[in-house]
C-alpha cells in the first residue's frame, strides 16, 4: 500500500512539475476565502484581546462600581477602603463657556481625585504623564480647544465656577468604559468639580469607585461580596475582565457576522474550486486514458490527482493564511481611528487554524465529486469522448463530502459565541444554493421541454441550456450567487442609509436640555418663549434609577441577563406623568387616573415587558438614590424611539417619585436661525443645564451606522469576487462543449459574431431569470441582517436596488462574454484533431 502511495505521489509530482495551469481557479477561489476569514477572525481576537489586556486601564481598577445621581455613604466608602485602594470619580454633562459669553459647548466633564488612574498614565501633549489637576485647572481635549478655540492659560466656565486651561489631554486611559459621549471632554479635580455647583439633588451625575486589589484577590468574589453587603445601594459593578462590555459585544457580534460572510464566501470559492478541479482533470483526460490503459487502477487514478490537488490547495490555504495574519497591520495603520481601540500586532493561532480548517474541508468537499468522476470513467469512454462517463461518483466519495460537511458545521457552530445565529445563518446559505441548484435543474429541464423557436440564434441558445455536457447548473448557481450578493449589499446599503437620513425625523426637537432646576421650570419656560415665542417646549421630569426584581426576580441573583433586556444593563432613565406620554400608545392594560395616590404602579416599554417576561399585575422593583420602590406593573406601552423625544421604558404616577429630589429636562423644537441665540443666552441664566444640539447625535449615529456598512460591504466583496471566479470556471469547465459547437458551426458557415449571439442570448436568458429570483432572495437576505443581526428598520431604495442589480446582471453578462473568446478563436482543424 505504501508503495502505491509513493509511486501515485512521484506521478502526481512529476505532472505538475511546479506548474499549476488549469489550477489557477482552484488557487484564486480558495486564497480568496482563507485570506477573508484569517483577516476577519485575527482582527476580531486583536482588538477583543486587547481589550481583556488592557481590561484594568479601560476599566480604571481592578473593579469599578458606579451609582447615578448620589455619591458614596460614608459607611460604603469605609467598605470600598477596606477591600483595596481606591479612586473616585465623577462624570456628568455640562456646558462649557467663554467668559464674555460669545460660545457655549457642551461638555462631559469630569472630576477626578489625586489617586487617579490606578492603572494606565494619563497624559497631557508633550508626555506629561499627570494627576488631578488643582481646583482652579482644568484639562480638556483637543476636540474642545479646537471648538472654542482656546489656547493654554485661558479661562473657561462651568456652572458656576471659572478654570484656567492649563494642558491638552492626549490620553485619557479608562475612556473607552465610559461609554458614548455627547461632546469632548474636560477634566479637573473633584474639589474642582464640585466649585461648580452643578451637583445638586437630582441632578444627572454617575458617581464611580474604582479599587486596585492585592494581587492574590479575586474582582468578582470582592464584587459580590460588596453587593450583598448593600444590596439596595443600586450599584452597577464591572471588574477588570470586561472593563468595556459594550465594546466587546459589538466587536464579537460584528466579528461573527463577518466570519459567516467570509464563510458564506468560502462556500460560494468551493464551487469555483470545484469548477476547476472538473475542467483540469477535463484537460488532463488524455493522460488518464493513457495511465489507465498502462494499468493503473481507479485508486489509483484517484490517489494521483488528489495528490495534485491538495497540494495546490495546501499551497493556497497557507499563502492565504500569511496575506490573512498580516492583514490586520494593514487595518489597523489605514482605519485605526475608527476602531475602539488599536490593538498590537500578533500572530493569532487559532483564528488562522480554523481558517484552514474551513479551507481545507471546502476544498475536499468540493474536489471529491470531479476526482470520483475522474477515476470511474473507463479508457474507452475518454477516448469516444462520452460525457456521459464523467457523470458517475462513487458512494465512498458522497460519504467524505458528508463528513467534510459535518466537520463545517460542527466547526462553525461549535466555535460561535451564539450557535443558533450561526446555524440560522448557515441554514439560510444552504437554502440559497440549494435552491439555485435545484432552479438549474429546472431551467435545463424547462427548455428540453419548450417549443423550438424558428429563430436559429434563439433555437440554438435554448438548446445549449440542457444538451449532454451543458454548465447550466453551474452557471445559474454562480449568476444566481453573484445578482444576489449585488441585491443584498445594494438593499443593506441604502437602508442604512436612510437609517442615517432618517435618524433626526422633520419634526425633531432643535435641542435636549438635562438638569433644569425642577422649580425654575416655569422661569425656563418663559425664558425661550421670550426668545422664540413660536419655540415648541415639552418639559419632563427625569431620574436615574436600577431595576433590582422583576417578576419575582431577584437581577443580583441572575446568572445571564434575558436576551433583548438591556434595560437591566446598568440605571435607566425615569420619569412619571399623569397622562400617556407623547410618542406613547397603551398596547395592554390601563393607565391610571390623573389623581392616582394608590399602590406604586409602573407602566413598562412592550418590547422590555416582553423581554422580561413580564404581564400586567407582575412585581417590578427599583433603586432609586439607595432606596428600593416595589410596583406593580399596571399596562404596556408601544413607544416610538424614532420620535428624538423624551421617551422612558418606565414611567410611575407622580405620587410615586414626585417627593424624590430630581430635576426636569425639555426638548425645545426652535426656527434653525434662532439656535445659536438661544445656545448663548440659556447656559447664562441656567448654569446647571446641558444643552445638546440633536444634529450632534446625529452626527455620531450616523457615523456609527457608516462605519458598519462599510465593513458588511468589505466583506461581502470577496464573495462577489468569489462569485465571479465561479463564474469563469464555470465557464471554464465546459470550454471544451462550446469549442466542438463553435468549430462544428464555422464548418456549417456560422461566423464569429453569431456564435457569440449565441452564448449572449443564452446568458442574457439566464441572466433575466436569475435578476428576478436573486431581487426576492436579495431583499429578504438584506431584511434579516438590517432587522434582525442589527435591529434597524427596513427602508431599502428599491430603485438603487433595482439599478444596482441590472449593473450587475451586465457585468456577469460581459464576464461570460469575455470568457468565450477563446472559444471563438478555436481552429477548426486543430480542434477537431484533438477532439
Amino acid at each position: 500500500m505504501s508503495r502505491d502511495f509513493g509511486k501515485a505521489w512521484t506521478i502526481a509530482r512529476r505532472d505538475l512539475r511546479g506548474r499549476f495551469i488549469g489550477l489557477r481557479l482552484l488557487i484564486i477561489c480558495l486564497f480568496l476565502g482563507v485570506a477573508t476569514l484569517a483577516a476577519i477572525g485575527s482582527l476580531t481576537n486583536a482588538i477583543t484581546e486587547e481589550l481583556a489586556n488592557r481590561g484594568q486601564a479601560i476599566l480604571g481598577g481592578d473593579i469599578e462600581i458606579a451609582v447615578a445621581q448620589r455619591e458614596a455613604t460614608n459607611e460604603e466608602l469605609a467598605a470600598l477602603k477596606r477591600a483595596g485602594t481606591l479612586s473616585e470619580t465623577l462624570r456628568m454633562q455640562a456646558m462649557a463657556r467663554l467668559p464674555d459669553g460669545s460660545d457655549t459647548q457642551l461638555v462631559e466633564l469630569k472630576g477626578v481625585d489625586n489617586g487617579y488612574p490606578l492603572y494606565g498614565k494619563f497624559t497631557l501633549e508633550g508626555g506629561q504623564s499627570v494627576r488631578a489637576p488643582d481646583a482652579q485647572e482644568i484639562y480638556v481635549t483637543p476636540a474642545l480647544m479646537q471648538r472654542l478655540s482656546l489656547a493654554i492659560g485661558d479661562p473657561i466656565s462651568f456652572g458656576e465656577a471659572s478654570f484656567t486651561m492649563s494642558g491638552v489631554i492626549a490620553e485619557e486611559p479608562d475612556r473607552l468604559s465610559e461609554g458614548l459621549s455627547l461632546g469632548p471632554v474636560a477634566i479637573t479635580s473633584l474639589d474642582g468639580l464640585r466649585r461648580t455647583e452643578l451637583i445638586q439633588p437630582g441632578s444627572l451625575f454617575e458617581s464611580k469607585y474604582r479599587l486596585k486589589l492585592p494581587v492574590t484577590a479575586d474582582p468578582r468574589v470582592i464584587g459580590d461580596r460588596l453587593v450583598e453587603q448593600f444590596p439596595n445601594a443600586a450599584w452597577e459593578v464591572k471588574t477588570r475582565d470586561d472593563g468595556a462590555p459594550s465594546t466587546r459585544r459589538f466587536i464579537e457580534r460584528m466579528g461573527q457576522f463577518l466570519t459567516l460572510v467570509g464563510l458564506a464566501s468560502l462556500v460560494i470559492a468551493g464551487i469555483g474550486v470545484g469548477n476547476g478541479v472538473a475542467s483540469y482533470l477535463r484537460g488532463k483526460q488524455g493522460a488518464i486514458a493513457t495511465l489507465k490503459i498502462l494499468g493503473a487502477d481507479s485508486p489509483m487514478i484517484f490517489r494521483i490527482y488528489l495528490f495534485q490537488i491538495m497540494t495546490v490547495a495546501l499551497g493556497a490555504i497557507v499563502f492565504g493564511l500569511a496575506v490573512g495574519a498580516i492583514a490586520p497591520l494593514a487595518i489597523i495603520r489605514i482605519a485605526g481611528d475608527v476602531l475602539p481601540i488599536k490593538p498590537e500586532f500578533a500572530i493569532y493561532p487559532l483564528p488562522l487554524l480554523v481558517s484552514a480548517l474551513y479551507g481545507l474541508l471546502i476544498a475536499i468537499i468540493f474536489a471529491l465529486p470531479p476526482l470520483s468522476r475522474a477515476k470511474m470513467v473507463p479508457a474507452a469512454g475518454i477516448i469516444r469522448g462520452e460525457s456521459r462517463s464523467w457523470r458517475q461518483v462513487d458512494r465512498q466519495s458522497w460519504i467524505g463530502v458528508g463528513l467534510a460537511i459535518a466537520a463545517i458545521l460542527a466547526l462553525a457552530i461549535g466555535t460561535a459565541n451564539e450557535p443558533l445565529f450561526s446555524a440560522s445563518f448557515i441554514g439560510a446559505a444552504t437554502g440559497i444554493l440549494l435552491l439555485l441548484t435545484g432552479l438549474g435543474a429546472l431551467i435545463g429541464w424547462l427548455a428540453s421541454k419548450a417549443p423550438r423557436p424558428k429563430q436559429p440564434l434563439l433555437r440554438l441558445a435554448l438548446t445549449s441550456l440542457h444538451r449532454p455536457g451543458a454548465q447550466t447548473g453551474q452557471l445559474v448557481v454562480a449568476l444566481g450567487l453573484g445578482l444576489t450578493l449585488f441585491a443584498t449589499l445594494a438593499a443593506i446599503q441604502t437602508s442604512l442609509n436612510n437609517e442615517i437620513r432618517s435618524t433626526v425625523p422633520r419634526d425633531a426637537p432643535s435641542f435636549f436640555v438635562l438638569d433644569i432646576p425642577v422649580e425654575r421650570a416655569d422661569e425656563f419656560r418663559a425664558k425661550v418663549t421670550k426668545t422664540s415665542a413660536d419655540a415648541e417646549i415639552n418639559i419632563v421630569p427625569t431620574l436615574r434609577g436600577i431595576i433590582t426584581e422583576f417578576g419575582g426576580q431577584r437581577v443580583s441573583e441572575l446568572e445571564n441577563i434575558p436576551e433583548g433586556a438591556w434595560v437591566l444593563r446598568g440605571d435607566r432613565g425615569l420619569t412619571y406623568s399623569s397622562t400617556i406620554p407623547e410618542g406613547s400608545e397603551i398596547v395592554a392594560g390601563k393607565w391610571w387616573d390623573a389623581d392616582y395616590d394608590g399602590p406604586p404602579l409602573v407602566s413598562v416599554d412592550e418590547q422590555q415587558g416582553a423581554a422580561l417576561g413580564l404581564n400586567i399585575g407582575d412585581s417590578l422593583t427599583i433603586s432609586l438614590l439607595g432606596v428600593e420602590i416595589p410596583a406593580k406593573v399596571s399596562s404596556f406601552r408601544k413607544v416610538n424611539w424614532r420620535n428624538f423625544g423624551f421617551n422612558y421604558v418606565l414611567v410611575f404616577p407622580p405620587s410615586v417619585l414626585a417627593d424624590v429630589p430630581h430635576n426636569v429636562a425639555a426638548t425645545i423644537q426652535i426656527d434653525p436661525a434662532k439656535e445659536d441665540r438661544l445656545l448663548g443666552i440659556l447656559p447664562k441664566e441656567f448654569p446647571s443645564i446641558s444643552m445638546v444640539k440633536v444634529k450632534e447625535i446625529a452626527s455620531q449615529i450616523g457615523e456609527i451606522l457608516d462605519q458598519m456598512a462599510t465593513a458588511i460591504a468589505a466583506a461581502a466583496s470577496i464573495a462577489i469576487f468569489s462569485g465571479i471566479a465561479v463564474l469563469i470556471g464555470a465557464i471554464a469547465a465546459s470550454r471544451q462543449a462550446r469549442v466542438y459547437d463553435s468549430v462544428i458551426l464555422k464548418l456549417l458557415g456560422s461566423t464569429r459574431a453569431q456564435i457569440l449571439s449565441v452564448q449572449a442570448i443564452e446568458y442574457a436568458l439566464l441572466a433575466f431569470l436569475l435578476s428576478l429570483v436573486a431581487l426576492g432572495v436579495g431583499l429578504f437576505a438584506g431584511w434579516f441582517v438590517v432587522t434582525q443581526i442589527f435591529e434597524f428598520t427596513w427602508q431599502p431604495d428599491y430603485g438603487v436596488v433595482l439599478l444596482t442589480l441590472g449593473i450587475g446582471a451586465i457585468v456577469t453578462l460581459g464576464i461570460g462574454l469575455l470568457g468565450s473568446i477563446p472559444v471563438l478563436s478555436a481552429k477548426p482543424a486543430r480542434a477537431l484533431r484533438e477532439l
